[in-house]
């Protein structure tokens, strides 16, 4: 997944380029067209399976002209509600510097409007951008399996024999999917972008070609047949409701990327393409049991001419290819985010690309989704089953995100209360229908989700509250920096040849690996370098920006390094802008002297036992500092200490 900005190529005002206008163009139309696999690869394959869950899935309605229209109804108005109207018109405009997601929400919140608010509501507010979070994941884990089970299960359709061979395949794609992660795809993206032009141009020709035949289709634009609908099935409606929330599945993902592509280019791919594509193919599904009630078992592949059935799975397979492959980009960004705001352990982050910017890859994440991808496939065996578990992570999260939305907007925006209320209210209006109707499905496959999902905030939680103990622990054991500057003029201790840095989480005081360094060996360095690398609530700092020098005398050097939550901090490039700044020193011929603390959990820290003994499991099993931030293994020094939470 690219990080490319999409700001405009003009300064203070004035282009150097003769025809602004027409390169805008060119380039928001490349990656509107770039856009189409990456954000709308997840909602571009539901047609897939969304319109067979509801008449043909564990909760399946009966087959009538009026269910018909009306689930059609609720299609269509669930698509331009809450995608067109509440994400692509104004969700996509809560953007933190260019870039979007539910962290990315929070962080905007947290920098400005968090001030004007009570703390016990900040805190809950991100209790709830941690669990909205890890519900993604569960998302994440879900879409790969169900979106390629439908797409193989077009085999079904065109002969029975295929049957028992549709989960072994399913189970080879999805291991090769996670395979080739370590070679990134950057490669493989410039062909993403054809691949899924072809497949919403072929949606938007089946589609048509049945609301041609049955025009009477069209009547389901009117929004009262989806209230008849409801007032003929009642609670049976409502559990239904949970299947037509697949076809807006990808709502999220939509505003993740906002920072990959840009809010021109994304809403022109789905105003352009994306929309009128799906809303053709639903109308021709619907269209086809108006005239053809026995295709609910598999609509999608029943409109399908029979000799273009195979090629058609294909196309639908490698879309759901495409699909899965965003999603698994989409987790690991997630989780890069996460470890850079403190939510998450240090995990390994292979950059996979040179040249282009969050092409990353986390081994630890891809073992273990395979894993996971494989053990819903085996577990679940059909897609059906598996729609139960999808809706509630899709349906939280997008509550949760109208929420921070709301507080944006009132609290940093400084909207007035009126105008506040009218959007926010038609959205969760939505957002609670949807999310009570898969509340009713719990019991199917809902309970998986909220499981992975309480699980990983529990984790996330547990890290954030264990590092800031131990950042409690560290604040008590240092002292200030004049105490020790004086104590070296007065006392004159020995100053050993070189240069050492002191890797602190604070950037004031004393670190206490130095104090530590100081205790056994009773002499300092000649030249130290007392060294912090800060998160910030922005997703990007600039190079200018990114690092602060400080002589404080008698050889010492506070250097501060700032670092958004997009971004990775390497030590070689610290060390060069800290050069730039006249800190003339080599990472070659540096001592970087880190601290390694055994955690003990018999202090009076306010955490339970056994979220203690959590965190000290989480932190020894984290990835070594040195290696995450760059540093040669061979200039490393760790100094152990140990330290009660």
């Amino acid at each position: 997944m690219s990080t490319n900005k999409t700001s405009s190529p003009a300064v203070s005002g004035i282009s150097l380029d003769p025809h602004p206008e027409g390169k805008d163009f060119r380039r928001n139309l490349v990656l509107a067209l770039g856009a189409l696999g990456v954000v709308y690869g997840d909602i571009g394959t539901s047609p897939l399976y969304a319109v067979k869950e509801c008449f043909h899935g564990l909760h399946a309605i009966s087959i009538t002209p009026t269910n018909i229209l009306g689930v059609m109804s609720l299609i269509f108005w669930s698509l331009t509600m809450v995608v067109t109207i509440k994400y692509v018109t104004f969700i996509l405009k809560a953007d933190n510097e260019g870039e979007g997601g539910i962290y990315a929400l929070a962080a905007l919140f947290l920098g400005r409007g968090a001030k004007k608010v009570p703390e016990r509501t900040v805190k809950r507010l991100v209790f709830l951008a941690i669990f909205g979070a890890a519900l993604l994941y569960g998302d994440g884990l879900i879409t790969p399996v169900i979106s390629v089970l439908s797409a193989v299960e077009g085999l079904n359709v065109a002969t029975t024999a295929a049957e028992p061979y549709v989960l072994p395949i399913a189970c080879v794609i999805l291991v090769a999917l996670f395979m080739v992660q370590r070679h990134g795809t950057e490669r493989l993206g410039r062909i993403f972008g054809f691949i899924t032009i072809f497949w919403f141009f072929s949606l938007a020709a089946l589609g048509l070609w049945q609301v041609f035949i049955k025009p009477e289709v069209l009547a389901a634009l009117d929004p009262r047949h989806a209230v008849a609908f409801f007032v003929v099935n009642r609670l049976h409606g409502m559990v239904v409701l949970g299947a037509v929330v697949l076809v807006i599945t990808g709502g999220e993902a939509l505003y993740a990327d906002l920072g990959h592509f840009g809010r021109g280019p994304i809403r022109l791919s789905w105003l352009a393409i994306v929309f009128p594509a799906l809303v053709l193919n639903y109308f021709g599904q619907c269209a086809l049991l108006l005239d053809n009630p026995q295709a609910a078992s598999n609509p999608f592949y029943q409109m399908v001419p029979r000799v273009l059935l195979y090629p058609m799975v294909a196309l639908a397979t490698s879309a759901t290819i495409i699909a899965s492959q965003a999603m698994i980009s989409g987790v690991f960004s997630l989780t890069q985010q996460a470890i850079q705001i403190g939510y998450c352990p240090r995990l390994q982050i292979v950059h996979t690309s040179g040249e282009t910017k969050g092409q990353i890859y986390l081994p630890w994440v891809n073992r273990i989704m395979m894993i996971g991808c494989l053990g819903l496939a085996v577990a679940f065996k059909e897609s059906s089953r598996l729609a139960a578990a999808y809706g509630i992570a899709v349906t939280g999260t997008m509550g949760i995100t109208t929420l921070l939305y709301y507080y944006v907007a009132r609290y940093n925006w400084n909207w007035p209360l009126w105008k506040v209320f009218l959007p926010v209210g038609v959205f969760l209006f939505f957002d609670l229908a949807y999310f009570s109707s898969n509340l009713l499905k719990f019991v199917d496959g809902g309970w998986f989700t909220v499981s992975v999902a309480g699980v990983l905030a529990l984790v996330m939680i547990t890290w954030r509250d264990g590092r800031a103990a131990l950042a409690r622990r560290f604040e008590y054991a240092k002292g200030p920096i004049k105490v020790l500057l004086h104590d070296l003029e007065t006392y004159q201790l020995v100053r050993t040849p070189g240069t050492a840095a002191f890797l602190s989480v604070s950037p004031t005081g004393v670190p206490v690996v130095l104090l530590n360094y100081l205790k056994h060996n009773e002499a300092l360095p000649e030249r130290a370098i007392l060294l912090s690398i800060m998160s910030v609530d922005t997703p990007y700092v600039p190079k200018k920006k990114r690092v602060s020098l400080e002589e404080l005398g008698q050889g010492f050097y506070r250097l501060v390094a700032s670092y958004g939550f997009m971004q990775t901090p390497k030590m070689p490039e610290i060390l060069n802008l800290a050069r730039e700044q006249g800190l003339e020193i080599d990472i070659h011929a540096t001592s970087f002297y880190l601290g390694r603390e055994t955690l003990i959990t018999s202090g009076d820290t306010k955490m339970a036992a056994w979220r203690k003994s959590l965190f000290t499991f989480l932190s020894r099993n984290s990835w070594n500092v040195s290696t995450y931030f760059g540093i040669p293994p061979d200039r490393v020094v760790e100094l152990g200490s140990q330290v009660e939470i």
